[in-house]
């Protein structure tokens, strides 16, 4: 099941909102409907689902309607039409008190404006939220006190909001979320106010605690690299539609339209596609079984000097040349002594492309792509540059 679904959400302002909606249904654009009855389409018909886990990113420029999505989701606004689905729930139908319970317990929301209390130390502002739930002092003071360590705020429980910096600042809304131990975050803009630097260790920070936590994060940014780093997908809008959703790859490599294509043309690629995109099976394998004869066999075959080594389970065990092979059976060494690890550069699926290329022009053999010990595919340089210049040359040729 989806943790969070939406399925045609609409939002009207203005004084007769559903004559507004059976105009939009029956075709009108939004900029047509404020002329001719002054109300403002803020969503039109957004559909999404939201898997558990997952960050969705909803980005798009100011005015597009991200932020009222946002805030139609927890019913902060009430919809003019559509439903939202919190574990198969559907919000928009929720009495009050339920609706309250639900966002306690299920949605956890982190503002732009970091939303703290002055006059409360950082433990207090990160278990308010356990206080207005009743929860004795004690046990709320631990889950605050674990919680603020998670966002690497340890030593700071009993400062002020107003003795922190702003990156700062936002780990305690953050860690306020966290503590009250909802599965969803609802975060809108919520590195915006921060300067690069800071920004860039937040998003790091989020990365880092969804990898450990496994929260599902409906995240809103107008910033198109901030997308592409965090999110799994992404949904572009614009004057209140989704135009498209998908991964950054699927983006990048299949924009929807003209304004997609407008938005991600100055996107530099290195930063958003990772190794896994341009790495590719070796041309041959050499199990630890196979030995030195063989290797040298498989290699003169293949027409290469070097092959990979795995053991039975696919673990990568090192590389051995076609000299060392050679060597290895004319001596009766063990292949084992043989092999070449040191020289061997590794990294994970999801290490960016532009963590690679100064390696790749730097190492004597193909970066090894490894998950879990086992090995995946290989990168060399001519991968990496061509995955980056073929995929810009169809973006030019797209623009003409």
């Amino acid at each position: 099941m989806n943790k969070i679904e939406v399925n045609h959400l609409t939002k009207i302002f203005g004084s007769h909102p559903h004559q507004g909606l059976k105009r939009l249904k029956n075709g009108e654009q939004k900029s047509g409907i404020l002329k001719k009855t002054g109300m403002t389409v803020g969503v039109n018909q957004a559909s999404f689902a939201v898997k558990p886990g997952e960050i969705f990113v909803i980005m798009g420029l100011s005015g597009s309607g991200k932020s009222t999505l946002i805030r139609l989701v927890n019913r902060l606004i009430e919809p003019t039409d559509g439903e939202v689905l919190i574990d198969g729930e559907d919000i928009t139908k929720m009495d009050k008190h339920t609706l309250i319970e639900t966002r306690r317990k299920k949605l956890g929301m982190v503002f732009q404006k970091f939303g703290l209390l002055p006059h409360k130390t950082i433990i207090n502002n990160v278990a308010y939220g356990l206080e207005i739930q009743g929860i004795e002092r004690e046990k709320r003071e631990k889950i605050a006190l674990e919680t603020i360590e998670d966002v690497g705020l340890k030593g700071y429980e009993d400062s002020y909001p107003s003795e922190l910096s702003g990156g700062m600042q936002q780990r305690v809304g953050i860690a306020r979320a966290l503590a009250n131990d909802t599965d969803i975050l609802l975060m809108d803009e919520a590195f915006s106010a921060l300067d690069p630097i800071i920004r860039k260790e937040m998003q790091d920070e989020l990365l880092k605690i969804q990898n450990k936590l496994g929260k599902t994060v409906l995240f809103i940014t107008h910033d198109l690299d901030e997308a592409l780093k965090l999110g799994d997908r992404i949904a572009i809008m614009k004057d209140g539609k989704i135009v498209q959703i998908g991964t950054s790859e699927e983006i990048l490599e299949n924009p929807a339209d003209d304004y997609v294509s407008n938005f991600i043309k100055d996107v530099d690629r290195s930063k958003v596609l990772e190794a896994s995109h341009v790495m590719k099976k070796p041309e041959v394998l050499l199990s630890y079984k196979d030995g030195p004869r063989l290797a040298v066999r498989k290699m003169e075959e293949a027409s290469v000097s070097s092959i990979f080594v795995t053991d039975k389970e696919k673990n990568f065990k090192g590389l051995l040349t076609i000299d060392d092979a050679v060597k290895a059976y004319q001596n009766n060494i063990s292949m084992e002594e043989m092999l070449i690890t040191e020289d061997v550069y590794t990294t994970s699926p999801d290490t960016p492309l532009n963590d690679l290329i100064g390696i790749a022009a730097n190492v004597k053999y193909p970066i090894v792509i490894v998950e879990d010990g086992k090995l995946l595919g290989i990168v060399s340089r001519v991968s990496i540059l061509s995955g980056l210049v073929l995929g810009k040359e169809k973006d030019e040729v797209e623009t003409i």
